[in-house]
């Protein structure tokens, strides 16, 4: 019996991952394995890398613009009054149970509104959450469920509800594949077809919350904490000190607020990404809270935020064109039908394994979906799924693995944010908690939604 060479090189990234390998070596390493064992050879494997890191160029620009748009949002004073308000709060005793909710309740209101009204993705994270760390210490917070805060409203978000980037990923990649594989979209709603298992990544936040992370965990109380806390307090000092300098700051975040409409508005009718970033950008530079002289700077400060989760997507793009010139995702996916048997509860489960191996080696969701699209949708409509069951299972295999993939954005964006103290790690602390608390459950939760639907 022959090993899967993509089930292989997936199976050593993260063994390397969880051996504290960096993530840009064990992608590289899984991927010159899987193109060894598919019989490519280490040309023809490190030609597809090359191909693949090419393809990335649009992802590394569109992530050093969301950086800098991001920079700019800050600059403008915006996160700052979110931290600022929090901090002045615990800082006058209030250190109840119902603050630390409302805390955790905003984390993930701003993670959501991330991905459909906000379009900055997790560039707010590094901005946002820093200047919150001392609170966290102090409130003896677990950094690992602020990781499962902040995952569950990127991933959830964009899985479940159709604008922003739930539009690419519902409306323009899912039902434009489904519907070009042979079935009829026209009168499927996205929305039921993923309620279900949008439910499942509920049950993993609220088991993260009241069970597995509502123990206090003690962190120490390092320079940068007390820095970025104490820069925040200070800004709001500022702000306050004259009437003047309130109304300037009240501008300012009026600024911010229509620069991020401008944004979503041209990100939603442009589907770009880059471009919505680019015109937020310009309308900073055209108020003057990003003055000219400084424009230079603020950009640099943008794309060093985002430099290392760019590098990093872009090598996880390098690591999926190998994958796809194996050839061998389809045979993975084929000879998992030999275990069906004709019966739809076990071909459910395979496939939605199935997707979630992919995933996790790809790192992309969205990259996912075309690849089971085209083979799923024959075999669901042959075991007799309705098209609404096929929406979900491959919506649903699709999301699988992107919380807990060592190489997604939705684990690497609170790891940015959280170990700037070197304090949380990116396995143990981000990837293993994101994928226990929601892989388990929308792998359980997608199952269902292909039964009942």
């Amino acid at each position: 019996m022959t090993i899967n060479a993509v089930l292989l090189a997936v199976v050593i990234m993260l063994g390397l991952s969880l051996a504290r390998v960096h993530v840009v070596l064990s992608l590289l390493i899984g991927a010159i394995a899987g193109g060894l064992l598919a019989g490519l050879g280490i040309t023809a494997t490190l030609e597809a890398f090359q191909e693949g890191i090419q393809n990335g160029a649009g992802i590394a620009l569109s992530y050093a613009l969301l950086g800098a748009f991001a920079v700019a949002i800050a600059h403008s004073g915006l996160p700052q009054s979110l931290a600022g308000a929090v901090i002045k709060r615990i800082d006058a005793g209030g250190t109840s149970a119902m603050i630390k909710y409302l805390l955790f309740a905003g984390l993930v209101m701003m993670s959501c509104f991330s991905q459909n009204l906000i379009p900055i993705h997790i560039a707010f994270i590094p901005l946002l959450v820093p200047p919150l760390l001392l609170a966290f210490n102090r409130m003896q917070i677990d950094r690992r469920l602020v990781a499962c805060l902040l995952t569950f409203g990127l991933v959830t978000t964009y899985m479940f509800i159709p604008y922003g980037f739930g539009d690419i990923y519902l409306n323009q990649i899912m039902l434009k594949n489904v519907g070009e594989a042979g079935i009829d979209i026209s009168d499927i709603s996205v929305t039921k077809a993923m309620a279900i298992p949008a439910t499942g990544m509920l049950v993993g936040l609220l088991t993260a919350i009241f069970i597995s992370y509502r123990k206090p965990r003690d962190y120490q109380q390092v320079a940068v904490d007390k820095e970025a806390h104490d820069a925040v307090v200070a800004n709001d000092a500022l702000s306050k000190t004259a009437a003047g300098a309130k109304t300037q700051s009240k501008l300012k975040t009026l600024i911010a607020l229509a620069a991020i409409v401008t944004a979503f508005v041209v990100q939603l009718y442009t589907d770009s990404l880059l471009l919505g970033s680019m015109f937020g950008f310009a309308v900073f530079m055209a108020t003057g809270v990003v003055k000219w002289r400084e424009a230079d700077s603020v950009f640099n400060d943008g794309i060093k935020l985002m430099a290392m989760i760019g590098f990093i997507m872009i090598t996880a793009q390098g690591f999926a064109e190998v994958m796809k010139a194996t050839g061998e995702i389809a045979p993975l996916i084929d000879g998992a039908t030999n275990l069906f048997a004709g019966n739809k509860a076990i071909a459910a489960f395979v496939m939605l394994g199935i997707g979630l191996v992919v995933t996790m080696g790809i790192g992309s969701s969205f990259s996912t979906i075309p690849i089971v699209a085209a083979i799923y949708v024959p075999l669901c409509m042959s075991l007799g799924f309705s098209p609404l069951a096929t929406v979900a299972i491959i919506g649903t295999a699709g999301a699988l693995g992107d919380a807990g993939s060592p190489a997604s954005d939705s684990t690497l964006g609170p790891t940015s944010g959280l170990n700037v103290d070197g304090q949380h790690d990116h396995i143990r602390d981000s990837v293993i908690p994101t994928f226990i608390h929601y892989n388990i459950p929308l792998l359980a939760f997608g199952w269902i939604a292909a039964m009942v639907l």
